[in-house]
């Protein structure tokens, strides 16, 4: 794993944008997903997602990087696990890793993976509405 830090890693990131944001536009672009709701908006968070755990900086997401997503999740899961979702999501003959195309299919596909699942259970958990200005003022008594 080659961690940079400064301005070699921001150069890092920006490169891995820049060919990531090419490919949402072949999907944008393709008659295939038409009849995906808000396909710019889910193309971009899958973005985020996506950079937020390839971990290697190499634009696949590698058995730790997965490892890491799950765990922060709180959805731990062993190597053998790990490696069976990837083997149900890669396209690549390798399957030690996921392209970020096999992650958009996966996650725009009918098809039902465990690692799909998980995303969208994830993405349900940060949706819900969260208390928001100064907490109610409450005495001694009110407590539990």
């Amino acid at each position: 794993m080659n961690r940079q830090g400064g301005k070699a890693y921001g150069l890092l990131k920006e490169q891995q944008e820049d060919k990531l944001e090419g490919i949402n536009k072949e999907f944008l672009e393709s008659s295939k997903y038409d009849d995906v709701e808000d396909l710019g908006a889910k193309l971009e968070t899958f973005k985020k997602k996506y950079m937020e755990f390839d971990v290697n900086d190499e634009g696949d997401i590698e058995l730790m990087g997965l490892k890491q997503m799950l765990e922060r999740l709180g959805q731990a899961r062993t190597h053998l696990e790990l490696k069976k979702m990837i083997q149900e999501v890669s396209s690549s003959a390798s399957l030690d890793s996921i392209s970020y195309r096999d992650f958009l299919r996966m996650m725009l596909g009918n098809k039902s993976a465990v690692l799909k699942l998980i995303m969208m259970f994830e993405s349900k958990k940060e949706e819900e509405a969260r208390p928001s200005g100064v907490a109610p003022k409450r005495t001694v008594s009110s407590l539990p």
